[in-house]
C-alpha cells in the first residue's frame, strides 16, 4: 500500500472518522506523518475541550507504522505500551507530527541484531497551530528481527 492510499484509508477508518481525526500526510518515504484533530461538538469532553481519548487515538498507530516500514519485512514491530501527559486544555484544532530518522532505525537494527527483542519509547507532542503543547504522548515499541529459516 502506498502512503497516500494508507492516508485515504485511515481517514475513513471508523476510529478516526468518528473521532474527527484526519491524517493530513504520510511521507512518500514513510519517514513522516502529520495528523489533525479539530474540536467538534462530538469530540468534546464534559468541560468542552478536546476529549483525551481522541488526543491519544490520533497518535496511536503512527510510530509503529513508520518504524515497520522503515525497517522492512525482516522485523516484527508492535505497539507495547502508551502514555499520555495532558499539559493544557485543547480548545482548538491540534496537530501531531512524527519524524523517523536514520539514527533511530540504526539503533533498532543494532539492538536486535542478535535476534532479541528491543523495547523503545518514541515521543510526540500534540500542539495547537500556534505551537502550544496540549499533550505529550509516548508510545513504546516492541521490535524483534524475524528468525531466518
Amino acid at each position: 500500500m502506498t502512503p497516500s492510499r494508507l492516508r485515504r484509508v485511515m481517514n475513513i477508518w471508523p476510529p478516526f472518522l468518528f473521532a474527527g481525526i484526519r491524517v493530513l500526510d504520510i511521507g512518500a518515504d514513510w519517514r513522516s506523518a502529520r495528523v489533525a484533530l479539530r474540536l467538534r461538538w462530538y469530540n468534546r469532553n464534559y468541560v468542552g475541550t478536546q476529549f483525551g481519548g481522541s488526543l491519544f487515538a490520533m497518535t496511536d498507530p503512527f510510530w509503529m507504522i513508520l518504524v515497520m516500514r522503515g525497517l522492512g519485512r525482516d522485523y516484527i514491530v508492535w505497539d507495547k505500551a502508551g502514555e499520555i501527559d495532558f499539559v493544557a486544555p485543547g480548545r482548538e484544532a491540534v496537530y501531531a507530527t512524527f519524524h523517523l530518522d536514520d539514527a533511530l532505525l540504526d539503533e533498532i537494527r543494532a539492538a536486535t541484531a542478535d535476534g532479541g527483542k528491543y523495547l523503545r519509547w518514541c515521543e510526540t507532542a500534540v500542539c495547537t497551530a500556534g505551537g502550544e503543547v496540549v499533550a505529550r504522548v509516548r508510545k513504546q515499541l516492541y521490535v524483534r528481527r524475524k528468525p531466518t529459516t
